[in-house]
């Protein structure tokens, strides 16, 4: 079995996690294992071993009661000691899945086909077919749904070359389209993840002319080359919580206030905002975070006079100069 860490010290959490599925049923097979056996078959230290041991104690089921959790026991010395693994049977029966599982397992790997490149996109189409084999009709089902499940895709030279960056830690030079600026960019990047959000595909990465984390929609990558230099993240460099969608606001961003006549009320639900008050003649009064000026000012021009930025003054100054810019073109 290839080591996680080469023997050199803890894993990380995702290491960690590959190691305790395959632990279990090796330690199923191999009861009475030594401590020191079981390291060196893993290819970590025995302390390791231990850390993975004492997480064992927490997993069961979905659902189970401490008395249904696996159970371990170690005799004697930490390195010399004896492990017996209990309570964990029900991991040597085949997996039986639902047809509702299926059908969410394929149609999630269909979708993470599109994301992939090379030999990670093989070893996916490899797990697609061995579950519509066990799966039988439920996989039928599943195909329908993936029908439905675009992803829009990026040309595969550069999907290729953005997961061998994320396969070997390497740092990225990206020539990036930005329309709502109408140009583009020339950045150094050190990728983190990839992300599929609304059919969209990005690559979250910590941005060096930003100096900030950012998303890049890989449609919208023009060109990419890869750098022979590592990709390291700064510590403030986290992944974003994208439970609640793909663009959150950020503290960072500007504060804006807008009054909103009655036709415009609307913006106020569809977009996240820090308060709402009504105003007069039933308007709201509305404070949004806007990381992208021009994504605002594109909305108050839709609006057409039904919204009007009180703050920052010189926003409303921008706008209302590309309204009469606007107007002046239908002019000539």
């Amino acid at each position: 079995m290839a080591a996680a860490d080469g023997g050199r010290g803890m894993s990380n959490a995702r290491d960690q996690v590959q190691r305790l599925l395959a632990l279990v049923p090796y330690l199923r097979e191999n009861d009475g294992a030594r401590v020191d056996d079981v390291a060196k078959e893993f290819g970590v230290r025995p302390k390791q071993i231990i850390a993975d041991l004492k997480v064992l104690w927490f997993c069961g089921l979905p659902g189970a009661q401490m008395g249904d959790l696996i159970e371990i026991d170690i005799e004697a010395a930490e390195g010399d000691g004896v492990i017996h693994i209990n309570n964990a049977d029900y991991l040597a029966r085949p997996l039986r899945l639902a047809a509702a599982e299926a059908l969410a397992l394929l149609t999630a790997l269909r979708t993470l086909r599109e994301v992939t490149g090379g030999p990670d996109r093989d070893a996916v189409d490899r797990a697609i077919a061995k579950l519509e084999r066990a799966a039988g009709e439920a996989a039928a089902a599943s195909e329908g749904a993936a029908a439905h499940v675009h992803v829009e895709p990026a040309a595969p030279e550069i999907a290729e070359i953005v997961n061998r960056a994320l396969a070997t830690k390497r740092r990225l030079h990206l020539t990036y389209d930005v329309p709502s600026r109408d140009e583009t960019t020339e950045r150094d990047v050190d990728p983190m993840r990839l992300v599929v959000s609304e059919g969209r595909t990005y690559l979250e990465a910590w941005c060096r002319l930003a100096e900030d984390v950012r998303l890049f929609r890989l449609d919208r990558i023009a060109a990419v080359k890869l750098l022979d230099l590592p990709s390291e993240p700064p510590p403030e460099a986290t992944p974003r919580d994208l439970s609640n969608g793909m663009f959150q606001p950020s503290e960072r961003d500007l504060l804006a206030t807008l009054r909103l006549a009655p036709p415009a009320r609307w913006v106020a639900e569809y977009y996240p905002n820090e308060s709402v008050e009504e105003g007069p003649d039933n308007s709201l009064i509305v404070k949004l975070r806007v990381a992208d000026t021009a994504w605002l000012q594109r909305l108050v021009l839709r609006l057409g006079g039904a919204a009007t930025v009180l703050d920052p003054p010189d926003l409303t100054t921008q706008i209302a100069a590309t309204a009469r810019d606007a107007l002046s073109a239908y002019d000539d």
